[in-house]
């Protein structure tokens, strides 16, 4: 998967980490596997997509401030009341190899990154028991890594605004629909965009980025229970890019992009005790 895939696929898997809304005792802790298919752009803007079959194991654990979700992040809770939280959250995204798109052929790879930093989520409007609309404001700065060096590479932010609805038609589904711009740093932004003298072709001129807004997107995302231990998990996504900040860019290559999720969650061992979300 690319670096934008992991931001897809950690969105729809949100879905299922819950809010104060829903009142349904959960298991502690749970042990498992999911599984997912995407196709999904290179980078944002790219005009490449790739599609590929990822397995990633599942652990979750629900401390009342310490909570390792199914989005796969790592929170920590500063603030949890009723319609405010305030938490830090580690999360991860995997390489991208220059060699598999041809833009950026020849060109070092974009590598492992990571992200850390605090997320207010603030509830806006509860339409029904489980249903609720959420506006959440992260700032994390982003690290990237070889597994030899260790680089910090700028920040970002991607405030969205979204209903979800944890109970939808009654039957235990999760929905959530979200729109939400991403911004970044110059730092940042140099990295997916920027386009050194040495790596410069006729084709491909040499570009420093400039940081700001990168696009705004609009997701719908579900999970679907088909038993106790087995849920379906989907999300549909599209992205416009245009008057983004580095639109000029030879690595800047589409305005809109859309990206396609499917996958199914395996929870094999659960804890007998349970919390109340």
């Amino acid at each position: 998967m690319r670096t934008w895939a992991i931001s897809v696929v950690s969105g729809a898997l949100t879905l299922l980490a819950g809010s104060a809304a829903a009142q349904a005792p959960l298991p502690l802790w749970e042990l498992g596997v999911v599984v997912g298919t995407g196709y999904v752009p290179d980078y944002p803007a790219a005009d490449e997509y790739s599609g590929r079959v990822l397995p990633l194991p599942y652990f979750v654990y629900r401390g009342s401030v310490f909570r390792s979700e199914e989005s796969g992040m790592l929170r920590g809770r500063i603030i949890n009341r009723e319609r405010i939280e305030l938490d830090i959250s580690v999360a991860g995204a995997l390489d991208v190899k220059s060699k598999d798109n041809i833009a950026r052929s020849g060109m070092p790879d974009l590598d492992w990154m990571g992200q850390i930093g605090p997320r207010l989520q603030i509830t806006l409007a509860r339409a029904a028991k489980d249903a609720h609309i959420d506006l959440e404001i992260p700032a994390r700065a982003v690290l990237s890594t070889d597994f030899l060096h260790l680089h910090h590479i700028g920040y970002m932010s991607v405030p969205e605004l979204a209903y979800q609805n944890e109970n939808f038609l009654g039957r235990g589904n999760r929905i959530k629909l979200a729109l939400g711009a991403t911004f970044a740093d110059r730092e940042f932004q140099d990295v997916i965009y920027g386009v050194p003298a040495e790596f410069a072709t006729a084709t491909r001129p040499e570009y420093t980025a400039r940081g700001g807004y990168m696009g705004s997107m609009i997701s719908f995302g579900w999970i679907a229970p088909v038993t106790p231990t087995l849920r379906v998990v989907g999300q549909v996504r599209g992205d416009y890019l245009g008057g983004a900040a580095n639109e000029s860019s030879p690595l800047f290559r589409s305005k809109t992009t859309g990206s396609l999720l499917v996958g199914a969650i395996w929870s094999f061992a659960r804890s007998r005790g349970t919390v109340t979300e």
